[in-house]
């Protein structure tokens, strides 16, 4: 298996194609990032109507957070590369529908090596977050619990006080905690990239694909920056008219009813969701097609099993 090196031209080109994908079936391209968009608010709204429900302490609602992030590491996988299948698909010219992305479910589909995947890069995250948080993180996790016992009291006690408490001052190694964990943020979601749409497109085992994404990770440093600093920018923006949109519709909507405010960003919010998965989608099959496809190869993507080899 080659892994190329490609341009730091390429980070650009990685974002129009994003931006581009699925225009030869935009059906099932859409259909199934939109399924996946939605399913990938489960977690959160699981989160809010528990909190809600039963008015959990912090250290129970940040049970309840891990217990949802180890759902969402099997399941993700699943639905993110059936969505690169779909993709793939679409791209290359074969029948696709966005019920595809359900296919990967199943032995045939691959779920095992997908689910394998996803576990190890679950743990390398873990590890990571754990080894970084040791060693440069002193009083990060008590100022954080601090923090959200003091956020949930807030909303315990309904009406805002007249006299809201200080929120504790963070860490002094905060910002270099932050920064180290933005990069490793952006060199990890790279591996995931090319290593997943590896397991899900290339037929490549778990430990050969995260391997490869180690690897094609750092030998393409340039371009993964270039999209990187672009997405970057590009969300500041978009989420800047996103917000003076949200400011412009509730003050109309208040003229006439405080709830139509909540009805009309409903619909705002979803499509700004399915933007932002289509283009992230759409790089991550870019970037795994240039660094790891096969030059010119048109054939279907290899059959799969459904064991976790590795």
């Amino acid at each position: 298996m080659t892994i190329r090196n490609v341009g730091a031209g390429h980070g650009w080109t990685w974002l129009v194609q994003a931006v581009n994908v699925g225009r030869g079936n935009p059906r099932a391209v859409y259909g199934a990032i939109a399924i996946v968009s939605l399913l990938a608010l489960l977690p959160s709204l699981v989160q809010v109507v528990m909190q809600t429900a039963f008015g959990f302490d912090a250290q129970t609602q940040l049970a309840v957070i891990g217990a949802t992030s180890l759902v969402s590491i099997l399941v993700y996988p699943l639905l993110i590369g059936g969505v690169l299948r779909v993709i793939d698909a679409v791209e290359r010219g074969r029948p696709a529908r966005a019920a595809d992305v359900f296919r990967t479910f199943s032995a045939e589909g691959g779920a095992g090596r997908l689910v394998g995947f996803g576990v190890l890069m679950g743990a390398l995250y873990i590890l990571t977050f754990y080894a970084l948080v040791s060693l440069f993180g002193e009083g990060v996790p008590e100022w954080y619990l601090e923090v959200m016992t003091l956020s949930q009291e807030m909303g315990n006690a309904g009406a805002s006080p007249a006299t809201p408490p200080e929120l504790p001052m963070p860490p002094a190694g905060i910002g270099l905690l932050m920064a180290l964990g933005l990069m490793f943020g952006i060199y990890y979601a790279t591996v995931y990239a090319i290593g997943l749409g590896q397991v899900a497109l290339g037929g490549r085992r778990v430990t050969a694909a995260l391997r490869d994404g180690l690897v094609g990770a750092l030998r393409n440093v340039l371009p993964v920056m270039v999209v990187a600093a672009i997405a970057m920018a590009g969300v500041f923006a978009l989420m800047l008219v996103f917000g003076i949109l949200v400011v412009m519709i509730t003050v109309v909507a208040s003229l006439v009813h405080p709830a139509l405010a909540g009805v009309l960003l409903l619909p705002l919010y979803l499509a700004l969701l399915l933007v932002l998965y289509i283009v992230m989608f759409g790089v991550m099959y870019a970037m795994w097609r240039d660094i790891c496809a096969p030059p010119g190869d048109e054939a279907g993507t290899p059959p799969m099993s459904g064991q976790i080899e590795l």
